[in-house]
């Protein structure tokens, strides 16, 4: 049997059982008393235009959570990724408007926006692997970097595509439901197999919990973590794929900005700890998706947006202090 066919069944048998994390149980209920009370408080809550919108979203910063979960759990955190999104999706349009037929540039901008993606998330890696620098000053530095270049590459202006199949992508819906809301599942399964039914997920969690015991049973710590960013990145360049065909733009000023906060948060609240060890994928989505109706309900009953960054930052120290509390 072959790796991919072993993959393939492990992904088959996540689908028949997907097990119940003890881990997602208080963020389930959470957002299940959310849902209540935002349907009791705006009679547009429930409207499915404005669900989706809330679904469609949540899936691009849902997207890189995915990543970030990884290397939380691995005992790191990645700064960068916001900032990446923005100097992805300026490449992934530099690659769509330089080739000529439109079929194939989406297809090869596609592909080097995951591959850049994992490119700037193995520098990300082994500054931390090799380079032995903290992976919160690491990805502080390339946060500013990648952000930097961004604003080189186009003058701080505006790119815009010129490629008319490309915003079928992230504007287009399938069975009524947009593609990246597709993508964000799709990927959220994959990365729940590849967490919790393969070697490499249990490897990392091991380090995350104790790198240096890891280290005596014989796991290639260096190499776990590393590949934790290079998935961080891909994410990021799925991301940034999906964000800037829906706009048919990308903004190097503005796009990505606080990304890394919304996905560390939806991380954090999905009950990730952020010591390592321990953490969830369907934990993160719904993290994200608590967000993701926080954000919305703000914006229904008229609260000012200035004070959304506060109802943000509250909800993340609740859920740090539940952590907190809970490993007493």
């Amino acid at each position: 049997m072959t790796a991919t066919q072993t993959f393939s069944q492990r992904l088959v048998n996540a689908v028949r059982r997907l097990p119940l994390d003890m881990t997602i149980v208080a963020p389930l209920l959470a957002l299940i008393v959310l849902l209540i009370a935002s349907s009791l408080a705006s009679e547009y809550f429930l409207n499915t235009r404005n669900l989706t919108n809330i679904l469609r979203q949540v899936s691009y910063t849902g997207i890189i959570a995915i990543g970030v979960t990884f290397v939380i759990i691995g005992g790191g955190i990645d700064l960068s990724v916001g900032s990446m999104v923005a100097l992805v999706g300026v490449l992934l349009l530099f690659v769509l408007n330089a080739v000529g037929d439109p079929v194939l540039a989406v297809m090869v901008g596609m592909s080097a926006a995951l591959v850049v993606g994992a490119l700037f998330g193995l520098v990300n890696g082994l500054l931390v692997t090799r380079g032995r620098i903290a992976a919160f000053i690491a990805t502080l530095a390339t946060m500013s970097i990648y952000r930097s270049l961004a604003l080189y590459l186009t003058d701080a202006g505006e790119v815009v595509s010129n490629n008319d199949i490309f915003p079928d992508i992230g504007g287009g819906y399938w069975l009524g439901i947009p593609i990246p809301v597709w993508a964000f599942f799709a990927l959220a399964l994959v990365g729940h197999v590849l967490l919790f039914h393969t070697p490499y997920g249990r490897h990392l969690c091991a380090v995350g919990s104790n790198e240096q015991v890891a280290r005596y049973s014989g796991i290639r710590v260096r190499t776990v973590v590393l590949l934790s960013f290079i998935i961080a990145g891909v994410c990021v360049g799925l991301a940034a794929i999906m964000l800037s065909s829906r706009l048919n733009s990308i903004s190097p000023s503005d796009a990505g900005v606080l990304y890394e906060l919304d996905a560390i948060a939806a991380v954090v609240i999905g009950g990730t700890s952020l010591a390592g060890g321990r953490g969830s994928i369907w934990g993160t989505v719904i993290g994200a998706l608590i967000l993701g109706i926080i954000n919305n309900m703000l914006n229904l009953l008229g609260v000012s947006p200035y004070l959304q960054g506060l109802v943000k930052g509250a909800v993340i120290l609740i859920a740090v202090l539940m952590q907190y509390k809970r490993s007493q």
